[in-house]
């Protein structure tokens, strides 16, 4: 069946052609579901944008005063849930400049001058992008308090360290929270990196050429709080790689809330039996009446494909595009609104689940101090007497073995072997005392370690803050 045509003047460039686009042209295209969202920095990069169209003398005082007062109708509008779409309303800047139309005439039309919707666009995403990036930085580092909270709430608490998901060595619960506070210091870096690259305003840059117009790109980026403006007016409007690097970023973080999420799902489990959920941040079964699940911990381990997923996808998009701008290049909001919106849910959702969480010290105790996790200990004592550490190895490792064969406790033969100041190593809790070392999971280190991770996260936050 033939598609219906839209009336050739609901369009941005009926001129060009004989009739309207076809029904299923439109639905194919359409963007507005999903950048509706952008609303408000498109009016604000619509309001600088026609200041430095009157500051070029390409409008009136009054032409401006005109727009500038239907932008903020417009705006008001929008905020009071009032904003009327309409069917030709392709996507947010088509519906703001016919809306603006309709409010202030002919000075309305005369809005979209020396702009396309390609540097239009690229403006939005690149202002949203920026506003989402701290808000996401900010987020985490709220995570960030609830970890080192936690940490000095519990202190002395202690639990198996875990290589190869094997019981390795004893390590401050302390230690262990800062371990993923430190790896979300990265990620704050990262994003606040990113940030500082996308501080470019590409609007003044045109469909890919420029203008002929005496337009002042370097005025409308000073407006919109941009570092810095385009070089080269192709590049800004096809550049798409400030939206692959924030989402690289924030599937970063999401592999670093899904290892959080991995380690919950164990700890909470009868099993491990480390931690308790409170029941806030739980849920149960429809069919089992005992179940208490951890889904948050679930989901925030899921949703990591989710978001390596949308990376994937748009390097994908982007793989082999010819500049300038292609529509191919749409595809960028939905992966990039939708990690901004999931990773903040989960970093809110793993917060309050950490933040509320009963831990468990004597399990957690229990797990550490098996005999075997004091082997190292062990072979570290023999070192210090001057034996070879390969040697020492070796003489603890067949002590292991014959422990594990059911020839006795692991301490008994040590002392029987190596001498009787082999049971202070062995004893319960002696073995979190031993970490000594700069950075290590014992008390001795954790100080200089708290202080500095106190010191990263109010560096952050100051960098934030210094951002907007």
């Amino acid at each position: 069946m033939a598609d219906g045509n839209s009336s050739a003047s609901d369009t941005l460039w009926h001129g060009r052609f004989d009739g309207g686009p076809a029904a299923s042209l439109m639905a194919f295209t359409v963007s507005l579901p999903f950048d509706r969202r952008l609303w408000e920095v498109d009016i604000r990069g619509s309001k600088a944008h026609v200041r430095g169209l009157g500051g070029a003398g390409i409008l009136s005082h009054d032409e401006v005063d005109t727009v500038l007062s239907a932008l903020d109708e417009v705006a008001s509008e929008f905020t009071a849930g009032t904003f009327e779409f309409r069917d030709g309303d392709e996507d947010i800047h088509t519906a703001v400049e016919r809306r603006v139309t309709e409010l202030a005439g002919d000075a309305g039309a005369k809005m979209h001058t020396a702009r396309s919707r390609n540097d239009q666009v690229a403006t939005d995403l690149r202002l949203w992008t920026k506003d989402a990036v701290l808000a996401v930085v900010d987020d985490l580092i709220g995570l960030q308090d609830v970890l080192v909270a936690t940490a000095r709430a519990h202190d002395g608490v202690y639990l198996p360290g875990y290589t190869h998901l094997q019981r390795a060595q004893p390590v401050l619960l302390a230690h262990h929270l800062l371990a993923h506070g430190w790896s979300f210091a990265r990620d704050i870096d990262r994003l606040l990196d990113a940030h500082e690259r996308m501080d470019v305003s590409p609007l003044g840059a045109g469909a890919l050429a420029g203008t002929s117009l005496p337009i002042s790109p370097s005025a409308t980026a000073r407006e919109l709080g941009f570092g810095a403006t385009f070089d080269n007016s192709l590049d800004a409007v096809s550049d798409r790689d400030f939206v692959a690097e924030s989402l690289f970023d924030l599937a970063m973080v999401g592999i670093h809330l899904a290892r959080i999420g991995e380690e919950w799902v164990l700890w909470s489990s009868e099993e491990f039996g480390f931690v308790r959920i409170d029941d806030a941040y739980a849920t149960g079964s429809s069919m089992l009446p005992q179940k208490k699940n951890a889904d948050i911990a679930e989901l925030a381990r899921g949703k990591s494909g989710r978001l390596i997923g949308n990376l994937t996808g748009l390097l994908t998009t982007l793989k082999g595009l010819p500049l300038a701008y292609n529509r191919d290049l749409q595809e960028d909001k939905e992966p990039l609104f939708d990690s901004v919106d999931q990773i903040r849910l989960a970093i809110a959702a793993v917060s309050g689940m950490i933040a509320t969480a009963t831990f468990q010290p004597e399990a957690m105790a229990q797990a550490a101090d098996a005999e075997v996790t004091a082997a190292t200990d062990l072979a570290e004592h023999l070192v210090r007497g001057g034996l070879p550490f390969r040697q020492a190895h070796a003489v603890v490792g067949r002590l292991v073995r014959r422990h594990l064969a059911g020839e006795g406790a692991l301490v008994d033969l040590a002392v029987a072997e190596i001498g009787p100041e082999c049971a202070e190593l062995v004893r319960p809790g002696a073995g979190v005392q031993m970490r000594t070392s700069p950075g290590g999971a014992g008390p001795t280190p954790l100080p200089a370690q708290m202080a500095a991770f106190d010191e990263r996260v109010a560096a952050a936050r100051s960098r934030c803050a210094g951002r907007r």
